[in-house]
């Protein structure tokens, strides 16, 4: 999204401590200044930053959004379904918030070179 310039990494997004789920060890730190998208994006990668990922993701419209936007690109499997922490839960048999191998390389593929 940043690429085509429908986001800006230095935009600020501002939250409240009702957006705060379990384990947000840096978004918990700035709920008064708020963080930018590259900061959202970087805490949620390199610290598994709960709040900062479902923040991030209601940028894109949400699980649907995300799923949507897969569906896009040609990736007809991976599906998120949940928000952070509730995808956390594994089920036997439970098609939410999943993908597979192949899926997840080909998507990946095709993001990193546009392909």
């Amino acid at each position: 999204r940043v690429d085509v310039g429908d986001e800006q990494l230095e935009r600020k997004i501002h939250y409240r401590e009702q957006d705060m789920v379990d384990y947000s060890p840096v978004s918990e730190k700035h709920l008064a200044d708020g963080m930018t998208v590259g900061d959202l994006g970087a805490s949620a990668i390199t610290m598994s930053d709960n709040s900062a990922a479902n923040l991030l993701l209601a940028t894109v419209g949400g699980p649907a959004g995300l799923t949507a936007f897969l569906r896009q690109i040609g990736d007809n499997v991976t599906r998120l379904d949940r928000w952070e922490t509730e995808l956390n839960e594994a089920l036997p048999g439970d098609a939410r918030d999943t993908t597979t191998p192949a899926s997840m390389a080909t998507t990946l593929r095709k993001l990193l070179t546009g392909q």
